[in-house]
């Protein structure tokens, strides 16, 4: 898959191509299908498919301080696109100065311009331009204007819950990290690298990874977590997460810290991801160390059952 940061940067020659455009925060199951669609279309038509996504979050450029909850860094956000097929991915920086790009510019500078489009598939609920005053009836008239077809993708629902990312933040926001994976067809991945806390677990006989993570991330409600310790180039580990201020020795900062089952090695300095699989409890202050230590058997023990 190609990548470009920037419609500037697209390829001079770059042929027709099949278009789809949103932030994809997620990439979850009706991304997937807008996305899915778009690759079988270009693929009929014999031409090249497209992804166009923003960066930063245009909430935070539109609305400073209203960043949403992040549910896929960039890099990987990149990464499960390209698995769905597409050949290339081009990021936008949305800018103060993009922000206020009309809806017709928008279409005439990116699609029409730069990306060559033969064919736009947007979700039913696609808003483009300055003030998000484009909508898919004016993609379309557009279209027919500079020689592009346009293909609503419908909104993917299951139980008649629409899958979208705000309502994946909220599942994680909730810790119901089981109807997370639903929604997003995986675990929901929380990134980070391993810094040093304050060495307890280790004192405790459960030494922890704490990562350090973005400050946007999507990070699961206060609470004990059965999780997938992902690193790169080695086998996934089984791992009790803890998520929280560690209430029992009176913790004030909130931290990310997952004891790795049947490990023993040094992660500090690593990169690392976990996968939510199922939230075990909440989290709890005890009255001393053995009732502590009790508990974290216990979750140990469920999180090796869980995780088979």
């Amino acid at each position: 898959m190609q990548r470009w940061r920037g419609y500037d940067a697209v390829p001079g020659g770059w042929g027709r191509s099949v278009v789809t455009i949103g932030v994809f925060d997620g990439v979850h199951k009706g991304h997937q299908a807008t996305i899915g669609h778009a690759v079988a279309r270009a693929r009929e038509l014999g031409v090249r498919s497209v992804v166009v996504t923003f960066d930063p979050h245009p909430a935070e450029v539109v609305r400073p301080g209203s960043h949403p909850a992040v549910l896929t860094e960039p890099a990987r956000k990149a990464e499960l696109i390209e698995a769905l097929g597409v050949d290339a991915l081009c990021v936008v920086p949305f800018t103060p100065e993009f922000s206020r790009l009309p809806a017709e510019a928008f279409v005439h500078d990116i699609l029409v311009e730069h990306l060559h489009a033969t064919l736009v598939v947007v979700g039913d609920n696609f808003r483009f331009g300055h003030r998000a005053a484009g909508d898919v009836a004016l993609l379309e008239r557009l279209g027919r204007a500079f020689g592009f077809a346009v293909e609503g993708a419908p909104l993917v629902a299951e139980a008649g819950t629409v899958f979208s990312s705000t309502y994946i933040r909220a599942c994680v926001a909730a810790g119901d990290v089981a109807a997370a994976a639903a929604a997003l067809g995986r675990p929901h991945r929380v990134e980070g690298v391993v810094v040093r806390g304050d060495q307890r677990g280790r004192e405790l006989g459960y030494p922890t990874a704490n990562l350090l993570t973005h400050r946007y991330t999507a990070v699961p409600a206060d609470g004990v977590y059965a999780a997938r310790l992902i690193r790169r180039g080695h086998p996934p580990l089984a791992a009790a997460v803890s998520v929280g201020t560690n209430p029992t020795f009176s913790g004030r900062e909130r931290r990310v810290e997952a004891y790795a089952l049947d490990f023993s090695g040094d992660l500090y300095g690593e990169r690392l991801a976990l996968d939510f699989v199922a939230h075990l409890r909440e989290q709890r202050k005890y009255d001393g160390i053995e009732p502590l230590l009790a508990q974290i058997a216990e979750d140990v023990e469920r999180t090796r059952r869980v995780l088979g």
